[in-house]
């Protein structure tokens, strides 16, 4: 017999998406204990659980997933044949649909890009502190992107308009913002994506006490104290999406931490390990966290049953565990605010002091 922990080991399914197929009446454990609630799976349900791990990497539905697995080991295979021949006739016209669509916003967005005029073309000169232009790259840096096939997103965006300078990175799992104030730009808004290896080297210029000039003119961007000091380089030859439409979310729930506690409560907390391969084929682990009715907001555990669930109410959401320890670290607070919506919502977290820095992490979709 195996536990629910080593049939999830050697199935490739996860705990969670086991404890939702055993509700959902599709693969159900051969012995629950009546104690612990327990789950128990004979030998032979192994072999069931990988192929329902197929199916589902192949987003099978689960009415159709039923009806193969009754049928799996019976003599006559035909309605198992003609379950996965439908399925597949379906995927191939989703996909030719898809290249069909796809086809027409390339051609959509061939015309745009003939209309517009970038705003990394302009000139600006903005003077502002040392230490907030340093403190304000800490708290966006751990957000931007390495994918090679996004060259756009392995920056930080410089947006500069009347008197801010904001910094944006993201590498569509995270976002992190924060804001600067300027002085000395009085015209158009400038917009141009720093490359980290210059963003490194501003942030090394950044760590003296002296004020700083950021120079930015057309794809030149350069940083220079006031001792004369300078780093330069060339901006991203790339426009950087609208974050303003990735942060306009509708409010949620907020609750202020203590940073050190509830670190040390994520570290310490129940983990869910390779449960999402969506990020480029990566496995990582996932913290589900929540917010009582008093404001309290605990590290959740998976929340329904037995084998160690804790029951609570709604409102958890799953996030990349590192991804939120980062967060807590960019916050460079001793107490942040955490806003959490619903669970297909962005986790926010916010400085208490300053509106205008803050980080979202993107929800994990769990199985089940």
């Amino acid at each position: 017999m195996r536990s629910i922990g080593g049939m999830a080991r050697d199935s490739g399914l996860s705990v969670s998406a086991l404890r939702f197929y055993d509700r959902a009446g599709v693969l159900v454990p051969a012995w629950v204990d009546p104690v612990s609630g327990y789950r128990w799976y004979a030998p032979g349900q192994l072999d069931e659980a990988r192929l329902l791990a197929r199916l589902r990497r192949a987003g099978m539905p689960l009415a159709d997933i039923r009806l193969v697995l009754a049928g799996w080991t019976g003599a006559d295979t035909d309605l198992v044949q003609q379950l996965l021949e439908a399925h597949l006739r379906r995927l191939e016209r989703g996909l030719s649909d898809a290249r069909g669509e796809f086809s027409m916003l390339r051609a959509l967005l061939d015309d745009r890009e003939k209309s517009m005029t970038p705003l990394r073309t302009a000139t600006a000169r903005p003077a502002l502190t040392s230490p907030e232009l340093a403190a304000a790259l800490d708290a966006v840096r751990f957000a931007a992107g390495t994918d090679p096939e996004l060259p756009m997103l392995g920056g930080v965006l410089f947006d500069i308009e009347g008197d801010a300078l904001r910094l944006v990175a993201t590498d569509r799992y995270r976002l992190a913002v924060a804001r600067v104030p300027v002085t000395g730009h009085g015209g158009s808004r400038v917009q141009v994506v720093v490359p980290l290896p210059l963003v490194d080297a501003m942030r090394a210029l950044a760590g003296s006490p002296e004020p700083v000039r950021l120079f930015v003119d057309g794809d030149r961007v350069t940083l220079e104290t006031g001792g004369g000091r300078q780093v330069a380089g060339r901006s991203l030859d790339h426009d950087f999406p609208d974050y303003l439409r990735l942060i306009s979310l509708p409010a949620g729930r907020r609750a202020v931490v203590d940073v050190a506690a509830f670190r040390e409560a994520v570290q310490e907390g129940p983990v869910r390990t390779g449960e999402v391969r969506e990020e480029d084929g990566a496995v990582f682990d996932v913290s589900v966290i929540g917010a009582d009715a008093d404001g309290t907001v605990r590290v959740c555990d998976d929340g329904t049953d037995g084998e160690g669930g804790v029951s609570g109410d709604g409102g958890r959401v799953a996030v990349n565990r590192a991804f939120l320890l980062d967060a807590l670290d960019a916050g460079a607070r001793d107490r942040l605010v955490l806003e959490l919506g619903a669970p297909t919502a962005p986790v926010a977290v916010r400085r208490p002091d300053d509106e205008g820095t803050f980080s979202l992490l993107m929800p994990v979709r769990l199985d089940g």
